[in-house]
């Protein structure tokens, strides 16, 4: 019985992988779906690196390139699926969940996670150069244990 039900569940968090997909008009390729899975497929969001993403399927038994999962990560990003958090020049993350929240960025771990947005309040940005907007501002609190 047990395998059944896991087997049942599988079928819904992939087909929910699938429409995650296919509500942001792409295809659900079996790599896209796959990796998909194991961003949403418990309804959790996450952040995540293309490194520990490749490992996560790598352990799943899926198989994956490390070129395909960047790839597939910036579709997903440019389909408004997932956003891009730069914590500095050479490491990025990528958040399921998409508004606009601040992070901690736990140095000593190399992790990052929501910050609590309704304790943060920005009240004067600077004015753009001429002929700009400001599209995004991204809040990124750097943490180190004392």
């Amino acid at each position: 019985m047990d395998k059944l039900n896991t087997h049942i569940n599988q079928a819904e968090i992939t087909a929910r992988s699938a429409d995650w997909l296919m509500r942001a008009g792409l295809r659900p390729t079996r790599q896209r779906v796959a990796l998909a899975t194991l961003l949403i497929g418990d309804g959790q969001n996450r952040h995540v690196t293309a490194e520990s993403l490749y490992a996560a399927t790598c352990e799943s038994g899926e198989k994956v390139s490390l070129a395909t999962v960047y790839n597939t990560l910036r579709a997903f990003c440019e389909a408004g699926l997932m956003q891009e958090v730069m914590v500095d020049g050479s490491k990025s993350y990528f958040d399921t969940r998409v508004d606009d929240h601040p992070h901690f960025f736990w140095e000593d771990e190399g992790r990052l996670t929501d910050a609590p947005g309704d304790q943060l309040e920005i009240v004067n940005l600077p004015k753009p150069p001429e002929g700009t907007r400001i599209s995004k501002v991204d809040v990124v609190l750097r943490l180190r244990r004392a």
